[in-house]
């Protein structure tokens, strides 16, 4: 059954480059932008704003899977040595978290657009604060993963496949 599977390359990836940042830096900016026209449309009392932050945090429901799939796939392929294991972990459940508070708070977000689009409570705002800061911890995770410990470069890569990590 393995050799139907394409080979690993230098980044212990069976694709040219990791796909996970890539994606999950759409899911990242969308999540922020939907909070800033959020905030911009309720300060200057423009709801027009809020159309736009609806379908930023409608795609970034979406998006988020895609971007934990690739995440999962990668991460199973990093052979995380000892001292990364940790923070991996934190960001995978942080990460699948994530998913259900933005699909919770799109979820929110659709029913408050079906009674009155041009309204935004202060609690959803207060929500949307709280689902900024967990996006801001989870990016420090992943760069943790990433500019920290190495994960899927090539030095670490070959570190691990020659037994020093």
């Amino acid at each position: 059954m393995f050799e139907y599977l394409p080979p690993l390359n230098d980044h212990n990836l069976p694709y040219p480059d990791t796909m996970h940042p890539i994606v999950v830096h759409f899911v990242i900016a969308m999540v922020l932008f939907a909070f800033v026209c959020d905030l911009i449309g309720y300060l200057n009392r423009n709801p027009r704003l809020y159309e736009v932050s609806w379908w930023n945090i409608f795609f970034a429901t979406i998006s988020i899977f895609i971007a934990i799939i690739f995440g999962q796939i990668e991460a199973g392929l990093a052979e995380p040595y000892e001292a990364a294991e940790s923070t991996m972990n934190v960001h995978t459940l942080i990460g699948w978290s994530l998913s259900g508070i933005i699909s919770a708070i799109t979820g929110w977000r659709y029913v408050l657009r079906s009674r009155n689009p041009k309204q935004l409570p202060i609690s959803y705002l207060g929500a949307s604060v709280l689902l900024t800061g967990l996006v801001f911890f989870q990016i420090y995770l992943g760069d943790k993963l990433v500019w920290v410990y190495g994960l899927h470069t090539v030095p670490v890569v070959e570190a691990v496949r020659d037994g020093v990590l």
